[in-house]
């Protein structure tokens, strides 16, 4: 296989640990827990994994430990840093005993089902140490949430002679996981599950996991890009670039990137959510910003879109839910109606209110909203092009205040999306460092034979070495929501949130950008240098902390 010459020079980098991880540990319990919300059901459902202490693992003695195999699991999107996990999962489960091993489940959760694995040898690891992706083994979604599963899954953990289980994954990865944990231990089936906080949308967070890795490469990889953007759009001058980025239920990126390229204009989708702003409120907020930059004579800026916006416009919602309900009880006499009567069938068939949005959107993002459903039956969201629907809106917008004397310049529009290209990123050090961290980290929540717990490293501002290292169990984390029409226990979404520090830092701002041309350009992720360039963490988490 060709390399190239960063994947040599990276296959090199030794990942920084916690000072406490690097010799023998000892795990110091903290408080007993509860779970965010909903005491009462969470701890009915996990009766064997509720209310456990948190974790911090300091310096020990060391221990003799009886061999013992590991399984782990990839599942979910791709975030950068996963091939960390499973190294420093490695590394830890080998300094434990030699003997031990550990076994990787192909394509996800799937692979345990269906009993497919290989051993990862160091051979393996290897190849893997500090790459992006999760081709290691690859990753998958099946969900991991009936019984049968759970039995088909023991079986060839017993056959395996697995004693612990691994699940690198986002919110309902997690969850799975502490459902599996639940389940075997009521069996006393003697299998511990632990679980890693992966997501790119940075919507795994809490007072204990302080940011889910991926999050700052994939941040770093799109703001090199957006930087990129916005230098081209200062040197031609006459476009406007809308870019939407990855992030469905949480604003998390849009609002890193921008604090990390200063846009002239960001939305933040929990703030149209609060504000309950209309679609129309968005469009003239951006038209007003293009209007009052072109009467200074810039006809050109950048706009940030956050992939989830449409769902949290609160009119939009509620045209989204009666669209849902109306197809899925009329969908034969829909499909049977042509094309190009399709939207006059749609808007003579909602509430007015409903009608009367549904009729002001562009022709091809209405289509996307009475044609493309999931499995589910739901309008799919993330594939409607909100950064052409703003456009063209506002495009409309200023033509018509063009015509009343109130706008004076011209507008044209380029667009974009980045998603995918910031999920497997070569990890940043930082995520190197962190994912190595916390893959080890689960080795010695295995070793203290500990299940149910998600692998905590905190303290991420300061040095590596300062790091703190230990496991917070995951009903902590818990709640219950409505899916699929019924009440599920779920980890709880972190949103963007209104009153914390690095919104206020990025709303004190805006003004100034929208007006000045005020573009940042970090360039590429810098992996060798100076520390203050190649492991300088996100904003987010510098503003968050303080530091």
């Amino acid at each position: 296989m060709t390399k190239s010459s960063l994947q040599i020079a990276r296959a090199a980098y030794q990942p920084k640990l916690p000072k406490a991880l690097k010799g023998a540990v000892v795990a110091k319990m903290g408080e007993a827990t509860q779970s965010v919300a909903d005491q009462e059901a969470i701890q009915k459902l996990f009766p064997n994994t509720y209310g456990m202490p948190l974790i911090q693992f300091v310096e020990g003695e060391a221990k003799e430990f009886a061999p013992m195999n590991v399984g782990v699991i990839l599942s979910g999107g791709q975030a950068p840093g996963g091939h960390n996990v499973i190294s420093g999962l490695f590394d830890g489960i080998k300094k434990l005993n030699p003997a031990n091993k550990l076994y990787g489940f192909i394509l996800g959760p799937g692979g345990l089902v269906d009993h497919n694995y290989k051993e990862l040898t160091a051979d393996i690891i290897d190849e893997y140490r500090n790459t992006g992706g999760f081709d290691i083994i690859g990753s998958g979604r099946t969900k991991l949430e009936k019984e049968d599963q759970f039995e088909k899954g023991y079986e060839i953990l017993k056959e395996l002679g697995i004693k612990a289980l691994v699940i690198i994954g986002g919110d309902d990865s997690n969850t799975n996981a502490c459902v599996l944990a639940e389940y075997y231990a009521a069996k006393n089936y003697g299998i511990q599950v632990i679980g890693c906080p992966k997501t790119i949308d940075g919507d795994l967070k809490n007072d204990m996991i302080e940011t889910s890795f991926g999050f700052d490469t994939a941040c770093k990889t799109y703001s090199e890009v957006i930087g990129n953007i916005e230098r081209d759009c200062n040197s031609a001058r006459k476009y406007w670039h809308f870019i939407k980025l990855m992030g469905r239920s949480a604003s998390h990126i849009a609002l890193e990137c921008a604090l990390q390229t200063q846009p002239n204009v960001c939305i933040i989708s929990e703030e149209v959510e609060a504000k309950n702003m209309s679609l129309d409120d968005v469009v003239t907020y951006i038209a007003q910003v293009v209007a009052d930059r072109a009467a200074d004579g810039n006809n050109f800026g950048t706009v940030l879109i956050p992939e989830g916006l449409i769902e949290f416009i609160p009119a939009m919602k509620r045209l989204i839910a009666e669209l849902n309900d109306f197809l899925a009880a009329n969908g034969e006499e829909f499909n049977a109606i042509p094309a190009n009567e399709q939207r006059a069938y749609i808007i003579s068939k909602l509430s007015a209110e409903n009608s009367a949005i549904y009729a002001s959107l562009p022709e091809g993002v209405a289509r996307q909203l009475s044609l493309d459903r999931d499995p589910h039956g739901n309008v799919q969201v993330s594939l409607i092009e909100t950064e052409k629907l703003l456009s063209e809106m506002v495009g409309k917008k200023l033509a018509a205040w063009k015509k009343e004397g109130k706008y004076n310049g011209k507008f044209s529009a380029q667009h974009h999306f980045f998603g995918y290209e910031g999920r497997c990123a070569a990890p940043s050090n930082f995520d190197a460092d962190y994912c190595y961290s916390l893959g080890y980290t689960a080795s010695m929540l295995i070793a203290n034979g500990k299940t149910g717990y998600m692998s905590s490293v905190r303290n991420t501002t300061a040095p590596a070495a300062e790091w703190i290292a230990g496991g917070v169990p995951i009903t902590m984390m818990m709640n219950m929501e409505r899916r699929h029409g019924e009440m599920k226990p779920v980890i709880q979404k972190a949103l963007v949130k209104l009153d914390g520090a690095p919104f206020k830092a990025f709303a004190a701002q805006r003004a100034a950008w929208a007006k000045e041309t005020a573009y940042v350009y970090p360039g590429p992720i810098q992996y060798f240098g100076p520390s203050e360039v190649c492991d300088e963490p996100t904003k987010t988490l510098q503003l968050e902390q303080a530091k």
